[in-house]
């Protein structure tokens, strides 16, 4: 049986820390569910596809597993997060990071990705980053995220 991971970013100003996290969930169309971390590990029969917005996943309220980098800031500063993924034909591995620069959240992923290879006894033949970043204005909360949603939303009671 094969599932999909949706990996996708979003950006998000508002008044207060958590409206941006809130607006930058939107902006990844997954606003609506509450989200659980999971661990870095892709099962061996899940497709991991990067969107521009995740699909309906489910009704609102559901639980969702992810993986998920975030970071927040007020202006003026610059906000950087990413998700990178290996994967081959066996399971997969998805590694986070945040900073103030894209180039430092690449960096962060290459190495976390490396680590994390060296780790296991599997075979990877393939690895791709997603990286979202946002200026933050003078005085304004801005979030950026990348999350990996994996497969479909399941009732939370």
């Amino acid at each position: 049986m094969s599932s999909s991971i949706h990996v996708v970013a979003g950006a998000g100003t508002a008044p207060t820390e958590k409206a941006a996290y809130d607006a930058a969930l939107a902006d990844a169309n997954l606003h609506n569910y509450n989200l659980v971390p999971v661990s870095s590990i892709v099962p061996a029969d899940a497709e991991v596809v990067t969107v521009e917005q995740a699909p309906d996943l489910g009704p609102a309220g559901n639980r969702l597993n992810v993986v998920q980098a975030e970071r927040s800031a007020v202006g003026p500063e610059t906000v950087a997060a990413g998700v990178g993924w290996a994967t081959g034909p066996g399971p997969g591995l998805f590694y986070e990071a945040d900073a103030e620069a894209e180039a430092d959240v690449r960096a962060r992923l290459e190495t976390g990705l490396a680590a994390g290879r060296e780790l296991r006894d599997w075979t990877f033949d393939h690895e791709e980053t997603l990286i979202e970043s946002a200026e933050a204005s003078p005085g304004e909360h801005t979030c950026v995220v990348v999350l990996a949603a994996y497969g479909e939303s399941e009732p939370i009671c």
